[in-house]
């Protein structure tokens, strides 16, 4: 069943809509450390700054996907790292998370960024199960690719 969930560009006035979906997913992964209030205030910076593109989808918000743009090193152009994508349990399987997906995508291409990378985990099959369906690949010369973090 395909939902027609609109998605747009939030403003820095739709923080706190945004800071809730991106706690919501938060606690479905069982991570609960950083608050809807603490997200929201975040973005209140990062979305004026330019430094987080944030997109919503449907009204009220059901979906939520995060991106952060740097200067490429290889290339002119930009990079673009999807952060997050989020949709809320009860509306997946409508086709909102492709819609946030290829509009994330469009919205970077018309940004300028040459590249967008994402990263999930081996146990989120579903999304992995979309990003693969849209392009993305987990591959480089044909051996898979590995992310690593480290907190400073």
């Amino acid at each position: 069943m395909a939902d027609t969930a609109e998605i747009r560009e939030a403003t820095a006035a739709e923080a706190d809509v945004a800071g809730r979906l991106l706690y919501d997913f938060n606690l479905e992964f069982g991570e609960d450390e950083t608050t809807a209030d603490a997200f929201a205030a975040r973005l209140r910076e990062l979305i004026p700054a330019g430094e987080a593109m944030v997109l919503l989808a449907g009204e009220p918000p059901v979906g939520i996907a995060v991106l952060r743009f740097r200067p490429a090193l290889w290339a002119e152009g930009l990079d673009a790292y999807l952060e997050e994508l989020y949709v809320r349990p009860d509306r997946r399987g409508r086709g909102i998370g492709r819609a946030l997906l290829d509009a994330a995508c469009e919205r970077a291409r018309e940004r300028g960024a040459i590249y967008i990378v994402v990263a999930t985990g081996t146990q989120d099959t579903a999304a992995r199960r979309l990003y693969e369906s849209a392009g993305f690949t987990n591959l480089d010369a044909g051996e898979p690719l590995l992310y690593y973090e480290r907190d400073l």
